[in-house]
């Protein structure tokens, strides 16, 4: 373990490593609790167990929990994106648990993903959060990432959507000929 001088006088150690199989869970559900759509609708709207399973089974070298006094207080997951010339280092979720943040966790996660993505080869970092997410815009400024632009996003009710009733109709249409189609008789082969 590892002493980090940002933490609280009376807090315990600080510990990050490898996520582990046990650690899925637990993630996942404090991701449940941090990732909520009722404030970020959109950038929140893909937080699901695959999400965490996915990442953990093809990046899990870029998935790092934070603990203290054997207590989940955090994880980042992220990953590596290797664009002909370019290898850049993705940041997909950040996460500490209300009870244990202002104590560096967040920060010791991220140095040491970007420690990690830099001995992978990565020569450029990326994070995207909701533009009305001060804390987070404030916190990776402070991290060094800059260069911001706002990302929009549209979306479209596809039941709506014309072709979406056509299609439904269709199968209902096809539904009710299947309940009065009745049955062929075969022709008898000696006839």
């Amino acid at each position: 373990m590892t002493d980090f001088s940002d933490l609280e006088p009376h807090s315990s150690q600080l510990d990050i490593r490898d996520m582990e199989i046990d650690d899925l869970a637990n993630v996942y559900h404090l991701g449940e609790e941090l990732f909520t759509s009722d404030l970020y609708p959109y950038i929140y709207r893909t937080w699901d167990q695959w999400e965490v399973i996915g990442l953990y089974n093809t990046d899990p070298e870029y998935c790092l929990v934070a603990e203290i006094d054997e207590q989940l207080a955090g994880f980042v997951l992220g990953t590596i994106i290797n664009k002909s010339t370019l290898v850049y280092g993705y940041i997909i979720w950040l996460g500490v648990a209300p009870s244990f943040q202002r104590r560096g966790v967040a920060d010791k996660l991220v140095d040491k993903l970007v420690e990690r993505m830099i001995d992978d080869g990565a020569r450029f970092m990326m994070v995207d959060t909701d533009p009305e997410n001060l804390p987070a815009l404030q916190f990776f400024t402070r991290k060094g990432f800059g260069n911001m632009r706002q990302h929009v996003f549209l979306s479209m009710n596809l039941s709506d959507h014309d072709y979406y009733g056509r299609l439904i109709a269709y199968e209902r249409e096809k539904a009710d000929r299947a309940i009065w189609k009745r049955p062929r008789r075969r022709p008898n082969a000696t006839s």
